[in-house]
């Protein structure tokens, strides 16, 4: 597994490649190209799961909230 600082390394790279609107990114010697903003887009929130994880953090989870005013009678 790669370590916290590769991890955000390779963050870094992709959100680089993708604020320049390139749609490939190199990091050392391996160069990868992403067919569109969307597979980059995937890509990064891969990376930042994979550091919530590192760090400790489990993913974000989604909450429901239901209110009502209660039943009259």
């Amino acid at each position: 597994m790669a370590t916290l600082a590769e991890l955000q390394s390779q963050l870094d790279t992709l959100r680089r490649a993708r604020a320049t609107g390139l749609r490939s990114a190199q990091h050392g010697d391996s160069k990868t190209e992403y067919r569109s903003d969307a597979e980059l887009a995937a890509a990064i929130a891969d990376l930042e799961r994979q550091i919530a994880g590192v760090n400790g953090r489990g993913p974000g989870g989604v909450f429901y909230f239901t209110s009502s005013k209660g039943l009259s009678t």
